[in-house]
């Protein structure tokens, strides 16, 4: 395995053990999550795999096989780390006491910046590591919860639960239907290869950054439209006409995409445990409508995207992920994958854009143990 062979050439042994932890890509439910909603991820084929060893002093010595360097970054302080160390400090900085140092190389094949997340994927893989070594007795839940605080408090991006509950839960060939409030989840069988239908990731290279600026201002709105109308949530609004009628402007956006995106997961459940998946796809082109118009997260190439994938006969698409760049999710019928392809990429070829990447997806399994 090539980062067990990188951790023996940079740290002298060999790592006491090796986890996984895949991405995830976003079938419904966006920007919910934080406002105690439901979401519908499923995890990809790619991940990070954490090769990791305890030290007995407080350092951190941690390697990245993408860094582009074969030797370690030596931490002796938490407020050393810069950059992706920042997520692997993180996860350090919340177990306390209970992890003193370690030795951490990591290798990674999630598409950087295409929205799938690979922050999740890289804090889940090194949590399930450390608490395998140490004995911690942590649920997958725990652990996606202790990841979101190394996000939140750590790196200073306040997500939601979602993906790393996606990293760390989800099941091969399951959606993880997710209750961000309670916490509560179960698999949904997504079996689309036997309707002879494919999720298609379109990558569309514009990279995104969601650590301050635009995502964070999004929340702030539904916490402040939440507050004017008395709820906990946006979650808890039942009556969305009357909830309208309180509010103005963004925030009257923010709350119409995050009622009706709720509802749209829920509807998109019921059709699948009904076996329905061919008939979502008018609730993925509704998802991404709202997304655009009003929680406006969505870039032109997105747009550009969805609009062309849909054109070429995908059955429904959608961004997927934070926004403002990345990658979008369609779902296309197997004889016109090839078709899809081509009408997106024409389009971007038209605007002289840089070609997109495609990346079929089928649900794969959360973190595990690998050695």
């Amino acid at each position: 395995m090539r980062v067990v062979e990188a951790f023996r050439a940079a740290f002298g042994s060999d790592p006491e053990t090796v986890w996984h932890a895949p991405g995830r890509v976003n079938l419904i439910g966006e920007h919910t999550d934080y406002n105690d909603g439901f979401v519908l991820p499923f995890a990809v084929p790619w991940g990070v795999t954490a090769a990791v060893t305890p030290r007995e002093d407080r350092t951190i010595r941690l390697l990245s096989l993408q860094s582009g360097s074969a030797d370690p970054v030596t931490i002796a302080t938490h407020e050393e780390s810069r950059g992706w160390t920042r997520y692997v400090v993180g996860v350090l900085a919340m177990l306390g006491d209970r992890v003193r140092g370690a030795d951490i190389a990591v290798d990674g094949d999630v598409p950087q910046g295409a929205g799938l997340s690979s922050s999740a994927a890289l804090e889940v893989s090194v949590a399930s590591a450390l608490n395998d070594l140490h004995d911690l007795g942590l649920t997958p839940m725990e652990i996606a919860l202790l990841s979101q605080r190394a996000e939140n408090d750590f790196v200073g991006m306040p997500c939601g639960i979602m993906d790393q509950a996606a990293s760390a839960l989800c099941q091969e060939g399951q959606a993880l239907f997710l209750d961000c409030r309670s916490l509560g989840s179960r698999g949904i069988p997504l079996d689309l290869a036997a309707e002879g239908l494919s999720t298609l990731i379109i990558d569309t290279r514009v990279h995104h950054e969601h650590a301050g600026g635009e995502y964070a201002k999004r929340r702030a709105e539904c916490e402040s439209a939440a507050r004017k109308l008395g709820v906990a949530a946006l979650r808890d609004v039942e009556d969305l006409a009357g909830a309208l009628e309180r509010l103005q402007g963004d925030e009257r956006k923010r709350v119409m995409h995050v009622v009706t995106e709720n509802h749209r997961v829920e509807a998109l459940v019921g059709m699948l445990r009904a076996g329905k998946p061919a008939e979502i796809g008018a609730l993925l082109n509704a998802s991404h409508l709202s997304l655009r118009d009003q929680y406006e997260v969505s870039s032109p190439e997105l747009d550009v995207a969805v609009e062309a994938a849909v054109r070429g006969g995908a059955r429904g698409a959608r961004m997927t992920g934070g926004g403002f760049g990345g990658s979008a999710i369609a779902l296309v019928a197997d004889d016109r994958l090839d078709s899809v392809k081509e009408s997106v990429s024409a389009a971007y070829a038209e605007r002289s854009w840089a070609a997109p990447r495609f990346l079929p997806a089928t649900p794969a399994r959360g973190a595990h143990r690998v050695s």
